[in-house]
């Protein structure tokens, strides 16, 4: 037997494999468009909505981590709550299986065919929308060149005594054949590819059916491995996430193990003459549906559970408006006062946003980063519902002076929504230090530590001055907004100083410079907020 054509044909065909998964994926995604997260925060108001999105979801952009990370990411901005959140696991899961019925249709003849074609679409039609296409079709063609490409590879082991003997103890010790699909699939990071070869090993004669179910089941439980590395140091939020995908994955493995028996009977029934690799495809499909079935009931005793097995308290954000209720737009003036109420919210918030993107740039602290980017993504989203809600209020009709206050407000809104993007370029500048491995001199971050404490007490006035109608907490801030003006001056003046003196680099200089000015830019939006608050009487 040539070794190295096995080995070639394997890695080979696994690399292909898996490169058109992914490519096949991201046409998937980019064809959908980029509002998943918005589907999947609006239509998963209870847990039943949750699998069901979490299946479409996941078969649109062929990935189960990818909608679990998702619904760790809602979680974290309080889009959507733990118990929906196991919902979209618990969907992923039937959702991934698509790849594997994808896989059990036997089209390797035509594997060319369909890269050429996808080849055509991808690189000879202008449209953005027949490209992506033309990516989904050429990362299907290339799914099965990969299969086709791997199953020559393995054929020849089937005569190898070693291999044999490997395959009659998995036979008569089912635990073995678990331990090895979960640890092949810990090795190669991906169920999918395990599920395609463990198809591919059946349909050569390697393997049969029912000694494919335990390697299967395995290769489940392998997955979960993968989302407990992944949340190893995450957030609390993404730790129960995780462990919440483990139980579920390992109750259910347990439960098939015992009865495996009766589970290769039913599965013989739904599918006795159908290829090998449609009936591991049925039975993974089986498998989680089943899953989903019998511990769906049990989703709040899940959600309790790692709440008690993983302790700490997940700072949830709330990204609906709490104050912008539609029924109060009958009259316009009250509607202004609650739009005001959501106004100092996004106010709060980008603020904090500002504190979290210091914190990160003094300690490297990623999850103050996190959560500078999460709350800047927050005010992002208030902007645009207290914009639409105040249009509303104009359109229902406002006394004059109270139509003059409304759009200072409006004016108020874009001047908080601009501090938050302050925020997230901080945020970026000191991800490009923490990267590049670039230093800041002792000098300048000392100005910088003041023009920081500056700025936020230059927003945290502002935001004061809103809500009160305070004019004296105005005047401090456009003091504020002065000496940031002076700073900024004063601060280029000695950078350029310490260049001269080679006491820095270019590379820390122009991250230097840029923080600055966006420490500046902070000013002058918390100085536009001040102005509107005296000059409205």
């Amino acid at each position: 037997m040539n070794w190295q054509d096995v080995i070639f044909k394997f890695a080979g065909g696994l690399g292909i494999f898996l490169f058109g998964i992914k490519y096949m994926s991201d046409g998937l995604q980019k064809s959908a468009g980029d509002k998943m997260r918005d589907v999947l925060a609006k239509y998963t108001s209870n847990p039943f909505l949750g699998v069901l999105f979490g299946i479409g979801v996941t078969i649109l952009i062929q990935s189960s981590t990818g909608t679990t990370v998702m619904a760790i990411g809602l979680i974290n901005a309080g889009l959507m709550t733990l118990r929906q959140a196991i919902g979209v696991i618990m969907g992923a899961n039937i959702g991934t299986t698509m790849t594997a019925f994808i896989v059990g249709i036997k089209i390797e003849t035509y594997s060319l065919p369909i890269i050429g074609l996808g080849a055509i679409l991808l690189f000879f039609i202008g449209r953005k929308k027949v490209q992506y296409i033309g990516q989904v079709v050429f990362g299907f063609g290339m799914l099965f060149l990969g299969l086709s490409t791997m199953g020559s590879g393995l054929k020849p082991l089937s005569q190898l005594p070693a291999f044999s003997d490997f395959i009659v103890n998995m036979s008569e010790y089912p635990v073995l054949a678990l331990l090895a699909g979960t640890i092949f699939t810990v090795i190669i990071q991906s169920s999918t590819a395990a599920i395609g070869i463990l198809q591919t090993l059946a349909d050569e004669g390697m393997i049969s059916f029912r000694h494919s179910l335990p390697i299967l089941f395995g290769d489940n439980l392998g997955t979960t491995i993968t989302a407990i590395i992944a949340s190893i140091g995450a957030t609390v939020a993404a730790r129960r996430a995780a462990l919440v995908h483990v139980m579920f994955n390992v109750l259910g493995v347990i439960l098939f193990m015992i009865s495996l028996p009766l589970v290769y009977n039913v599965l013989m029934w739904i599918g006795p003459d159908i290829n090998v690799r449609m009936q591991i495809a049925y039975a993974h499909g089986f498998f989680n549906v089943a899953n989903t079935i019998i511990f769906f009931p049990l989703i709040p005793f899940l959600a309790w559970i790692v709440t008690k097995m993983v302790p700490g308290k997940m700072e949830e954000l709330e990204f609906a408006p709490k104050f912008l209720d539609l029924r109060l737009l009958a009259t316009p003036s009250m509607a202004l006062g609650q739009a005001q109420h959501e106004i100092m919210r996004m106010g709060k918030y980008a603020r904090e946003a500002l504190e979290d993107a210091t914190g990160y740039f003094f300690r490297r602290d990623a999850k103050s980063a996190a959560m500078a980017l999460q709350k800047e993504q927050l005010v992002n989203e208030l902007e645009r519902k207290i914009t639409d809600y105040m249009v509303k209020i104009h359109q229902n009709g406002l006394p004059e002076a109270e139509s003059e206050r409304a759009t200072g407000l409006m004016h108020a809104v874009n001047d908080i929504e601009r501090i938050g993007d302050h925020a997230e370029n901080i945020v970026e500048l000191t991800q490009y230090c923490a990267d590049n491995k670039v230093e800041i001199s002792q000098d300048a971050e000392l100005q910088l530590r003041d023009m920081l404490e500056l700025a936020d007490r230059a927003v945290e006035r502002a935001i004061y001055a809103l809500e009160h109608h305070d004019r004296s907490a105005a005047d401090e801030v456009l003091l504020h907004e002065a000496e940031l003006d002076r700073m900024e001056r004063e601060y280029r003046t000695a950078h350029i100083n310490r260049l001269n003196q080679n006491a820095c680099t270019g590379n820390s200089g122009a991250i230097f410079l840029d923080i600055i000015h966006n420490l500046e830019r902070v000013g002058d939006h918390s100085k536009n907020i001040a102005q509107y608050v005296l000059k409205v009487e």
